[in-house]
């Protein structure tokens, strides 16, 4: 009976604990994405601390212009999927292969100053081994390139 129960349990934890819940958190608030928590498993382009900040992505053509690159390069990558879109704002998901763990990445553009702000952070856990700062260099690495 006890190792039903672990077994169940296990599973319980493994098919939703994972994932956690979207966080309420998100969006933009006043040209502000949400700040990053202590753990060391988010990075944000408008952090103020260095163990959580990444620079922002930066463009010279049009807005839409850059959002159709970016969407693009979100699009090629395994396992995301875009939740929200909006003409300055884009939310995408990346789950995880092996535990599917669902990561948060975010992208507001200021078009006033052509920068893409970006912020990626684990839903739970307190670190993510540099998965989301390597996740945004990644990105930003394929955004200049489309721009070439």
């Amino acid at each position: 009976m006890k190792l039903v129960s672990c077994s169940t349990l296990l599973y319980c934890f493994l098919i939703v604990g994972c994932h956690g819940a979207r966080p309420g958190s998100l969006g933009v608030v006043n040209g502000k994405l949400a700040p990053c928590p202590k753990s060391l498993n988010c990075v944000s382009s408008q952090a103020e601390d260095e163990k959580h900040r990444v620079e922002p992505l930066r463009y010279e053509s049009s807005r839409s212009e850059a959002k159709a690159g970016l969407l693009g390069v979100i699009r090629s990558m395994k396992r995301a999927r875009i939740a929200v879109e909006e003409d300055d704002y884009i939310h995408a998901e990346f789950k995880s292969a092996l535990w599917r763990f669902i990561d948060d990445v975010e992208f507001y553009f200021v078009h006033e100053s052509k920068i893409i702000h970006v912020r990626s952070a684990s839903r739970v856990g307190r670190s993510d081994l540099g998965v989301n700062r390597k996740r945004i260099e990644r990105i930003r690495k394929q955004f200049l390139k489309g721009r070439d």
